[in-house]
């Protein structure tokens, strides 16, 4: 092919691009939105941090908040390590990693320790074996708290997971 017909070629291209543009335009108009229409279809931000409030079962007037309260005080005084943060589904307490995440719920704190069902020394056998269940939280054992008087004995099935994050087991 010659260069001039290569040429006419383009030109020819160019201009039958051109009309096929112009007659789109003229066929489909431009969408005019309100600000309003637009705004619903724009992407919601997730919440990227929470708090205990985030928590519809551990408001001020509900049956666990004491109880929590009572366990955050007693958790955070295990080591100047352990820092609380507060998640969607749960609030977690970490030294290296997750120890033991707490899942409020309406009757009870679902506890969840982050160690193998094997190495937990629980006389009093109220934990269960959560290996093969999924959970919100982190490892393996899980213990119901719903009363502060249980939560002596509970303590020390949680510090028995820090410790052994720690490296003190």
């Amino acid at each position: 092919m010659s260069l001039v017909t290569r040429l006419l070629t383009r030109s020819d291209t160019r201009q039958r691009a051109r009309r096929l543009a112009d007659l789109a335009l003229k066929l489909w108009e431009e969408s005019s939105l309100s600000t309003e229409s637009l705004d619903h279809y724009k992407p919601i931000k997730a919440q990227t941090s929470y708090a205990i409030d985030d928590h519809p079962n551990l408001t001020a007037d509900s049956a666990m908040r004491p109880i929590f309260d009572a366990l955050s005080t007693e958790l955070k005084a295990l080591d100047p390590c352990v820092t609380e943060e507060f998640t969607k589904l749960y609030v977690a307490y970490k030294a290296e990693t997750n120890f033991v995440d707490v899942v409020p719920r309406a009757n009870h704190l679902g506890l969840t320790m982050n160690l193998e069902f094997q190495e937990l020394n629980d006389l009093r056998a109220i934990a269960r074996d959560v290996t093969e269940i999924d959970t919100w939280g982190n490892g393996d054992v899980f213990v119901a708290l719903n009363s502060v008087d249980n939560l002596p004995y509970v303590l020390g099935l949680i510090r028995q997971a820090l410790d052994k994050q720690l490296g003190a087991a």
